[in-house]
């Protein structure tokens, strides 16, 4: 499997880059919320890294991490056009979201759609680091 990014120059000019954005020439938006304790602590430098596998090719389109609030605000993502044909069900696509901090990893799929600010959020369980004695 190969990896790109998807802001990378050398990657927009491949066959499958204009592919994938010919078919998602909009876009939508996606704000990660990280917590833990039942949403009341935000969880701050949490990695995250949005992607899609297309064609055996693993495209990463965003990574970052959470500010002091556990937000991310706003990542733009390719998205599929909004059309009269297609208002009671709308046109979206799905990425993935890997969520990592200290030793735990969740992976969440969302969907995007033109012009729709999706949020997730994402709870985690807090790891204690509990000394048990010792010299």
């Amino acid at each position: 499997m190969n990896t790109y990014n998807y802001n990378d120059e050398g990657f927009r000019k491949t066959a499958l880059y204009q592919n994938f954005i010919l078919a998602n020439p909009k876009e939508g938006y996606l704000k990660i919320r990280a917590y833990t304790a039942r949403e009341a602590l935000p969880i701050s430098n949490l990695k995250i890294t949005v992607s899609k596998t297309i064609d055996n090719n693993l495209i990463i389109f965003y990574e970052g991490v959470t500010n002091s609030s556990g937000i991310i605000e706003k990542i733009n993502l390719p998205a599929p056009p909004l059309t009269a044909n297609n208002l009671d069900k709308p046109s979206s696509i799905s990425y993935d979201i890997k969520a990592e901090y200290q030793a735990n990893e969740n992976i969440y799929r969302i969907n995007i759609y033109e012009n729709i600010y999706v949020i997730q959020t994402i709870n985690l369980v807090p790891t204690l680091n509990v000394n048990r004695g010792g010299n």
